[in-house]
């Protein structure tokens, strides 16, 4: 049996422009420990990546599940996490694009109970135009050992 890789070909190719950058980045780091704790991070990334992957392979605003179009998206942003925390795949969703964005600068959060939190900064009209409202539920969100992460996302994150 002959496997269909047509849709899969790019799924765990990382661009070579994007190696070539990242390589540069650590040649350029003179400090030895620096340079090994850049190169652990970039590793652990892709553990998080993974196993966050395999507790919600897919977007659960928009259903999609293609992973080469998820983020994995902090709850506790990156820079304000401890090690545990930047590696901890509860302290992710993974998200497209649109949506990791919105999440990601503030401009959304969730509730305990599944239901969106909407900031003031954006206008109703562009939210509608995104295909989201304040409150809507969504039932497939994990939110189940998070809610430490939503909390501080919704009191330091939210706009």
């Amino acid at each position: 049996m002959v496997k269909n890789t047509t849709l899969d070909f790019f799924a765990d190719v990382v661009h070579p422009y994007t190696l070539k950058k990242e390589k540069e980045e650590l040649e350029e780091i003179d400090n030895i420990e620096e340079k090994q704790y850049k190169t652990r991070a970039r590793i652990g990334q892709g553990k998080y990546r993974d196993e966050l992957l395999s507790q919600c392979p897919f977007c659960p605003i928009t259903m999609v599940s293609d992973d080469r179009l998820l983020i994995a998206s902090h709850i506790k942003p990156w820079a304000k996490s401890t090690e545990i925390e930047k590696i901890d795949p509860l302290n992710g969703f993974m998200l497209t694009p649109t949506f990791d964005y919105l999440f990601d600068r503030g401009f959304m959060s969730f509730t305990n109970d599944k239901k969106t939190i909407l900031s003031p900064f954006l206008s109703n009209m562009t939210y509608s135009k995104i295909g989201i409202s304040n409150n809507k539920y969504f039932p497939l969100l994990p939110i189940e050992g998070r809610e430490k992460y939503l909390e501080f996302h919704r009191d330091e994150i939210l706009k």
